[in-house]
């Protein structure tokens, strides 16, 4: 187990660094990648699944894989928006899964309700139908959409975290907002 001194060390590094060290095979920089972004990556994830042992399996599956892609990873900059995007196959995965094997009774009109099961039936239904929504628009539309409103990213950020000018990530956003008002209607 790595000291606290080892850890620290590893913290002040950017995540291109630690990127570059955990695609060699240092562990210890990938825990502090772990570290430094499961935060966001669960955040994203209940957001799209709405259910907790989802969103660990998730989370879980999201850094697995990371693990396994990184020594081939070639633009080590964007290594928190490629996490999520990682992430968003993993979850939009799941909610198909969910929905092929949903029961027709999950559909019923739900009760008006606050507290009874009615409630988390109908909640669970919107959390489905914002992931769904999520699936249909274009990858970098998601990903403007993801951290703009899960993730609290200024315009700024996000142009820095998917290396576009910032006059592209607003009319990625507003195309992206556009086109999840139109998907979730049903919803209003």
């Amino acid at each position: 187990m790595p000291s606290v001194d080892e850890r620290s060390a590893l913290e002040q590094f950017a995540d291109p660094v630690l990127a570059r060290r955990s695609g060699d095979g240092d562990v210890r920089a990938f825990a502090t990648l772990v570290r430094r972004h499961e935060r966001v990556v669960r955040v994203y994830a209940r957001r799209i699944l709405g259910s907790g042992a989802d969103v660990d399996d998730v989370t879980q599956d999201t850094f697995l894989t990371a693990w396994q892609q990184l020594p081939g990873l070639q633009d080590t900059n964007g290594v928190r928006g490629w996490l999520l995007t990682i992430a968003s196959r993993k979850a939009i995965d799941r909610v198909r899964a969910r929905r092929d094997h949903d029961d027709i009774d999950d559909h019923e009109q739900a009760a008006r309700t606050e507290d009874g099961p009615e409630h988390s039936v109908e909640a669970a239904s919107r959390q489905r139908a914002l992931g769904v929504a999520l699936s249909t628009l274009p990858v970098e539309q998601r990903q403007c959409w993801v951290l703009k409103e899960l993730g609290g990213y200024s315009y700024d950020d996000i142009a820095t975290e998917i290396h576009q000018p910032v006059s592209t990530v607003r009319g990625l956003l507003s195309r992206a907002r556009k086109n999840m008002i139109r998907e979730m209607e049903a919803w209003r």
